[in-house]
């Protein structure tokens, strides 16, 4: 019998013995490469990872990505045009594979071993998953959050989800989607998915309805089940990459946002053991050579942010208590807090650090990634960092900070900073 994901999740070390944690050759994130004393170091590192091939790495990728794209202007109005009943499903579907094909190509020609669908293949990150879940519909907002951005600050109630009844699974959600994607995708597929908690996170316990659910228990354990269902379905097509965007870690880092989850009726101090364990129930049973990873996201639209502050509320749950092998997390700016958290990260675990931000058309440099990937080396190895962007390029329809050709810049630079750094993507 084949182990399960939870069987093998840790085992498997890409730390680097002969590299001590902080120790990482001064002169490697100069313009002149290596200098003579700081080489052996570096090359005994470089020499451990040669001995498995990186075409044969898995997930996640030194140069990796969080999943949105800038969508192109044919495919919003076509899927305006498909909500106004103006198109057909079938011609959305034409327009929308069309696009889908031209942004993988993107991705692979940038050198990316990861491509996603750009999630051309929806309006919003969450909404369209979530409400075809059976059960769960639209209700007044909850929870109102500040946006802040360089123009300042506006005031936001994002859609909150009620669950009307007993939730289940009463078809494939993205299953349709990921076969598309992998048929034409020669880099590795990865499909990204909404986390969980956000059922619950924006209107508490008003949101889930009393009858269906006198127990929370039972919500969460009915919940887990789709997505188990629909992930294990993923895998049985050929997914072996997925990622939950979780939003509500992060938002429990911040303190404005944790006194608004205290008027809500939680706990923010439990809260978050509720979550992790909903979070490890929903992905229990995948394959043992599945990737699951996480993202952390503080809010995303318009170069807009909610949530402030560092991950050290959350940390040592976060990354020992939920069974994903790595962590997409946010480090663009100071309102992330400094890399001590990563600390806590243990062996076998990698985190993907967006440094290049989605906020902002402002390019980052090389130099500057390097001195801050060599910071992050101070609480943790280098073979267990990875790059990103901070976010997704398009969490929504609307509200871009760049052009696609900005867009790509930003990839190629974290492509080609993370061949510096690790010699490959």
């Amino acid at each position: 019998m084949a182990p399960t994901r939870e069987q093998t999740i840790g085992k498997a070390s890409w730390f680097c013995p002969t590299m001590p944690v902080g120790l990482v050759p001064y002169a490697f994130f100069g313009a002149h490469g290596f200098r003579v004393h700081g080489q052996s170091a570096m090359t005994r590192c470089k020499s451990n990872l040669e001995e498995t091939p990186m075409s044969a790495r898995k997930p996640p990728f030194r140069a990796d990505h969080v999943g949105s794209l800038i969508r192109p202007d044919n495919l919003i109005k076509a899927r305006e045009a498909a909500l106004a009943g103006t198109m057909t499903r079938a011609e959305l579907l034409d327009i929308q594979h069309a696009a889908i094909r031209d942004v993988v190509k993107m991705q692979e020609d940038l050198g990316l071993k990861v491509v996603t669908d750009g999630e051309y293949n929806r309006k919003s990150w969450q909404s369209d998953f979530l409400l075809k879940i059976r059960n769960v519909g639209v209700m007044p907002p909850k929870l109102s959050v500040k946006f802040h951005s360089a123009a300042g600050t506006r005031e936001h109630t994002p859609p909150s989800m009620a669950v009307l009844g007993k939730v289940s699974r009463s078809e494939p959600i993205f299953v349709d989607d990921f076969k598309f994607l992998k048929s034409i995708a020669k880099a590795t597929p990865k499909v990204t998915l909404p986390s969980p908690t956000i059922l619950h996170f924006r209107g508490g316990r008003e949101a889930i309805d009393l009858k269906a659910y006198p127990d929370m228990a039972e919500f969460y354990h009915d919940l887990s089940g789709v997505y188990r269902a629909e992930i294990a379905d993923l895998a049985a097509n050929g997914l072996r990459y997925v990622q939950i965007d979780e939003v509500n870690f992060a938002y429990l880092c911040d303190p404005a946002l944790r006194n608004d989850v205290t008027r809500l009726g939680e706990d923010p101090q439990t809260l978050p053991k509720t979550y992790a364990k909903l979070l490890n129930d929903s992905i229990t049973g995948l394959p043992a050579d599945m990737t699951v990873c996480m993202h952390l996201c503080r809010g995303n639209f318009a170069g807009a942010w909610v949530a402030e502050g560092g991950y050290e509320p959350v940390a040592e749950l976060l990354f020992n208590e939920i069974n994903v092998t790595g962590y997409f997390l946010e480090y663009d700016s100071a309102r992330a807090g400094g890399f001590e958290p990563l600390r806590f990260l243990p062996k076998g675990k990698t985190a993907v650090i967006g440094l290049v931000t989605t906020k902002s058309s402002v390019m980052e440099t090389r130099d500057a990634i390097k001195r801050r990937v060599e910071e992050a080396t101070k609480y943790t190895s280098l073979d267990q960092l990875a790059l990103s962007p901070q976010c997704g390029f398009s969490s929504g329809i609307g509200g871009e900070t760049m052009t696609v050709e900005r867009e790509k810049e930003k990839l190629a630079l974290i492509v080609e900073t993370a061949k510096e750094i690790w010699g490959d993507a």
